[in-house]
């Protein structure tokens, strides 16, 4: 018999997806036929795998001890998990508790991974759970740690990685909500003094991976909106804007503020490739720069050194 006692990371989900995670050579079939059973017991009692699991809870396996490791595979290495053990971990932390972390990105620096080779923001994170003994293999197999949010490569700023579901789930709602307000700090070219909000319809080429900004709606198009304030200017050559987004549209700070002639500095997408190079600006001089929570938290992380100089 084995005995398992739902933790955090595992509460708030069903049972039998639960099961699963915990039994991925099983099929569901075999799994519901366990709980009819009762060869699979929620706190000593039968269930049907429809339950929601809490901290807490206490789950008991009636197998030996042969089956459950063949059920379970707990006979295999995770060699995901050994291979992200052994990533640089050395992340800059905002905050921190059992729920998430607020990590200051670099530029540079991927969000996740788009290739198997990518190191990206999420593996370092992972790596620094199992550093701290926070993340065990056994944990990390019914549940990957991620981040919620993605920003460009080149965008520095404030990533949230949820350490556990509970905490991905609420994470999420909050994002697609819009329940938490996100500020971008940026240096634009040109002089910018009043505050505005602009809007406009964004298309995306696929190809590409290049978006485009229009007065007017058009097929595939979408409804983006923008607020910025200036925070301060460097003659009439440069402005550091605060920039509320409204939306959340790939490329959308960038292409929307490069539309109406204030392109981002440093930005070779978008922007203006001579100025940038005269500069010498290493990236594009996007920063997200805070969040707050409905509940009144708020986060802020410090702008990277590149902005000296225009503040």
């Amino acid at each position: 018999m084995k005995e398992l006692r739902i933790e955090k990371s595992d509460s708030n989900q069903r049972f039998d997806k639960y099961l699963k995670r915990v039994l991925p050579n099983a099929s569901t079939s075999f799994i519901y036929k366990m709980l009819r059973k009762k060869n699979i017991t929620l706190n000593d009692k039968k269930a049907d795998g429809s339950e929601k699991l809490n901290t807490g809870d206490d789950v008991k396996i009636w197998f030996s001890d042969e089956t459950f490791e063949k059920m379970a595979g707990t006979s295999d290495k995770d060699l995901l998990y050994y291979s992200i053990k052994e990533i640089d971990n050395d992340i800059d932390i905002v905050f921190e508790d059992d729920d998430m972390i607020i990590i200051n990105k670099p530029a540079g620096v991927k969000s996740q991974k788009d290739a198997p080779s990518d190191v990206s923001i999420n593996e370092m994170a992972i790596s620094y759970l199992i550093a701290s003994d926070q993340l065990s293999e056994e944990s990390f197999k019914h549940f990957h740690p991620s981040v919620c949010n993605r920003l460009d490569r080149n965008t520095s700023g404030i990533v949230l990685f949820a350490k556990n579901l509970h905490a991905a789930q609420q994470l999420g709602a909050a994002l697609k909500e819009r329940s938490c307000k996100k500020l971008y700090r940026a240096v634009v070219l040109g002089r910018i003094d009043d505050n505005q909000q602009i809007e406009g319809f964004l298309s995306k080429d696929e190809a590409t991976n290049k978006v485009s900004i229009s007065e007017k709606e058009t097929k595939d198009s979408k409804p983006i909106k923008t607020a910025y304030r200036p925070i301060s200017h460097v003659g009439d050559d440069f402005t550091l804007l605060e920039i509320h987004l409204i939306t959340g549209r790939t490329h959308q700070i960038r292409a929307h503020l490069a539309s109406i002639g204030h392109p981002i500095l440093g930005d070779n997408k978008y922007g203006n490739t001579i100025i940038n190079k005269e500069r010498k600006v290493r990236g594009q001089l996007l920063h997200a720069y805070s969040i707050e929570f409905e509940d009144g938290r708020k986060f802020v992380c410090d702008l990277p050194r590149e902005f000296n100089g225009y503040l």
